[in-house]
């Protein structure tokens, strides 16, 4: 809450500082070319701006971050096998729970409404956490609640990694990390793969679940663990699905280096 309230205030003079700074500059130019200028209107075009970024911070604190939406899309994918033909995935990512402090009830909601959908899988594609394992105590309970006929599987990504929080030394940040890991694991039951691969057998056919360690490519490179090699192998031949935080990765090493469609 307290970094909001920061980023929210040095947003407010920033947003309100820019009609001035234009204001200045006209000032200058009504010298120089001899013309009268207001300072009404920048003032009133100021306080309108704020208060509408205001405005829209509320809304999004108090109601938007708790809004969403199921998205069903059908994907057709060639070399599945058949008795994975119409296999249903849902797919999560991003809780982030210190934005759900005091709102599991709401969480178990969508909970619920997750497992009305009755997915064969849940795949959740990290940042559990924002900042350290600590988040997820009060969130256990609703989350051991997800159900799907092979399972949860699930990836950390880079805020998980405890890269934002301060730590005493790095050993403490690894134990955080490795809190984090087990709580996943022998607490919520989810198969956390780490440059690991998890096969589903449906009869004679099977398809092998990856999931990879955080692996960022592009400007935002925190957290760099993906280790693709590792990760596919003992796949060689099998239809593939892969779970992976960050966008650019897909487009950095798995377009270029892997057949995973």
């Amino acid at each position: 809450m307290k970094y909001l309230i920061i980023i929210g205030l040095i947003t407010s003079l920033l947003i309100f500082a820019l009609p001035h700074i234009i204001y200045g500059l006209a000032w200058v130019a009504s010298k120089l070319l001899a013309f009268k200028l207001s300072y009404k209107p920048f003032f009133i075009t100021s306080a309108v701006m704020v208060l509408v970024w205001v405005a829209v911070l509320i809304y999004g604190y108090a109601f938007g971050r708790f809004r969403h939406e199921v998205k069903e899309v059908e994907i057709p994918c060639a070399g599945l096998p058949k008795s994975f033909d119409g296999y249903r995935i849902v797919h999560i990512s991003d809780l982030h729970l210190d934005g759900w402090e005091g709102k599991s009830g709401r969480l178990e909601e969508i909970v619920h409404e997750i497992n009305a959908l009755r997915p064969d899988a849940i795949c959740f594609t990290g940042d559990l956490v924002s900042f350290t394992h600590t988040e997820l105590d009060a969130f256990i309970a609703p989350l051991q609640q997800l159900q799907a006929a092979d399972g949860v599987f699930s990836i950390l990504g880079n805020h998980d990694y405890a890269p934002y929080a301060r730590f005493e030394s790095e050993r403490k940040r690894k134990e955080a990390v490795n809190a984090l890991i087990r709580k996943e694991r022998e607490q919520l039951q989810w198969n956390l793969l780490l440059n690991e691969s998890h096969v589903i057998h449906h009869g004679n056919d099977s398809i092998a679940i990856l999931g990879v360690e955080n692996q960022s490519c592009g400007v935002h490179s925190a957290v760099r663990r993906g280790d693709m090699k590792k990760t596919m192998q003992g796949t060689e031949g099998m239809f593939r699905i892969l779970l992976s935080h960050d966008p650019s990765h897909w487009r950095a090493e798995v377009l270029p280096d892997s057949d995973i469609p």
